[in-house]
């Protein structure tokens, strides 16, 4: 188990959890014997990973990254997810950066913060990761009576096969990491 801790780097030298040993070991195995992931598996780690409860019979495995990583993971994610449902057998594998979110600055002197570290652009980015290789082709905010908001997403119709059925995968993990009600939908086309 013990080569298998080179693919986890916690913040803090904190003690990864067993879920996270389980899938740091399972990304090792796959760079050990699968041949067309083994390159560009060797320089890749998680920054951590936590399981997260859908419904009653679905669950999903979160795995964070590093942020400076992701980019890496983007070119192998569809292959390497499909790896990973695999040897998770019955959970869906859904992978996001690390971001942090930094308070405002209370003082004018004090320096300002990246747009990119804002509470708005970090949950933008998760929706992104979530729903990555497919992309977004439109939102919308929908305020209820009551008050509430949902947010709804439009995801590209050609990707309707590969992502349809991870669609509440989607919804529970958002709401999960931000808090806010999401619902993730591709729009109709017309025939011509």
């Amino acid at each position: 188990m013990f080569t298998a801790r080179k693919k986890i780097a916690k913040e803090a030298g904190a003690e990864p959890t067993e879920l996270e040993e389980q899938v740091a070991q399972a990304l090792f195995d796959l760079e050990a014997t699968n041949a067309e992931l083994k390159g560009d598996l060797r320089d890749l780690w998680i920054a951590g990973a936590q399981e997260i409860d859908i419904s009653a019979s679905r669950k999903a495995i979160l795995i964070k990254v590093p942020y400076r990583l992701l980019k890496a993971y983007h070119k192998i994610q569809q292959r390497l997810v499909r790896e990973l449902e695999k040897k998770f057998s019955g959970k869906d594998v859904v992978i996001v950066g690390v971001r942090r979110i930094l308070p405002p600055a209370k003082h004018s002197r004090k320096a300002q913060r990246p747009r990119t570290r804002t509470l708005t652009a970090v949950h933008e980015a998760y929706l992104d990761d979530l729903v990555f290789p497919t992309e977004i082709v439109g939102k919308r905010i929908r305020y209820r009576l009551d008050g509430s908001k949902v947010l709804k997403v439009l995801l590209d119709p050609k990707d309707r096969n590969s992502a349809e059925y991870k669609i509440e995968t989607f919804s529970g993990v958002y709401k999960k990491l931000t808090g806010q009600d999401v619902v993730f939908e591709f729009p109709v086309q017309e025939q011509q």
